[in-house]
């Protein structure tokens, strides 16, 4: 008989919180700040991939002879080979004569990598340690006091230490970034768990003699996914500007390999003369950051539980 019951209350709560989410996404779909947000960060998504097929060249390669280009003058390049080549700077090129398109291209590589990382990272790490501190009573003020003191910790002075302290790179700085923003998923987790605990299908799990993991994972856990997802752009769109930020101030990702903040770094000291260096990968990055943040906030209003009743 208590078999027979846990099962009827699994399967009552798994189907109606199936069907819940499953509305709320084709809501969501029919969102235009979604629309509008996902398309862009489509076609972001699709430079990235298709970086080499774009008519770029090789981001790294120096070209003395032509050094500051204007965006649009014809430039002639030495292959490997000795043969020579006329092509079109689309973008100019820098004070090394590397080609600004090709690196803008590529950076998108990098800026998308560091976002989809932090966030997948600092919502995987946070949902865990949320979930453990919503549910075990005695840890939670100890786990919690452990996050106020990370919080208390600018977020930026934080990575540039890291930074500091480690050899930079692209793991380095991926690290250096998850860490302040791990409190805020933990702190979004609890809330939702000290709330759906009080539930009545969880009391009614528990009073069944449903195992604890079994409580969190398969009862609990499904109603963060949605204001985890709004919270992952965010922290996505929040990641790539931090590492525009450190690699802009010299300390992120190195300089031989092409981000927007390192182009934006290399192109400061000629702004005046040769602005294209700062404004196209600027371009890049607002349109990259605005549309993942026009995305969450579509989400938010159809996926957050407390917009449902506007839903």
């Amino acid at each position: 008989m208590t078999v027979a019951t846990e099962d009827l209350v699994d399967s009552a709560s798994i189907a109606a919180a199936s069907t819940k989410r499953k509305s709320l996404w084709l809501v969501a779909l029919r969102n235009p700040f979604v629309i509008i947000g996902g398309s862009i960060l489509l076609v972001m998504l699709a430079i990235a991939a298709l970086a080499p097929f774009l008519g770029t060249i090789d981001p790294t390669r120096i070209d003395p002879a032509s050094r500051n280009k204007k965006p649009g003058t014809e430039i002639t390049m030495r292959l490997d080979d000795g043969k020579t080549v006329k092509r079109v700077a689309i973008m100019g090129t820098d004070s090394l004569g590397r080609d600004v398109y090709s690196r803008v291209i590529y950076g998108t590589r990098v800026s998308l990598a560091v976002g989809v990382a932090v966030a997948a990272i600092a919502v995987a790490i946070g949902t865990v340690i949320g979930l453990i501190s919503g549910y075990v009573r005695w840890l939670d003020g100890i786990i919690m006091r452990i996050m106020d003191g990370l919080m208390a910790i600018p977020g930026i002075l934080l990575a540039i230490a890291m930074v500091s302290i480690w050899r930079a790179g692209l793991i380095t700085v991926i690290f250096a970034i998850v860490v302040p923003d791990v409190p805020r998923v933990v702190r979004l987790v609890r809330s939702i768990v000290l709330t759906v605990r009080e539930e009545p299908y969880v009391e009614g799990a528990i009073s069944v003699g449903t195992p604890t993991w079994v409580l969190m994972f398969r009862h609990i856990l499904p109603n963060t996914i949605a204001p985890l997802i709004v919270q992952g752009t965010f922290l996505a769109a929040a990641a790539i500007l931090v590492e525009a930020a450190l690699s802009f101030l010299g300390i992120g990702i190195p300089p031989e390999i092409p981000s927007w903040g390192n182009i934006m770094a290399e192109g400061r000291t000629l702004f005046r003369v040769f602005p294209h260096n700062i404004f196209y990968p600027a371009i890049f990055l607002a349109f990259t950051v605005l549309a993942i943040n026009i995305m969450g906030d579509g989400l938010r209003d159809t996926l957050d539980p407390k917009m449902s009743k506007k839903v």
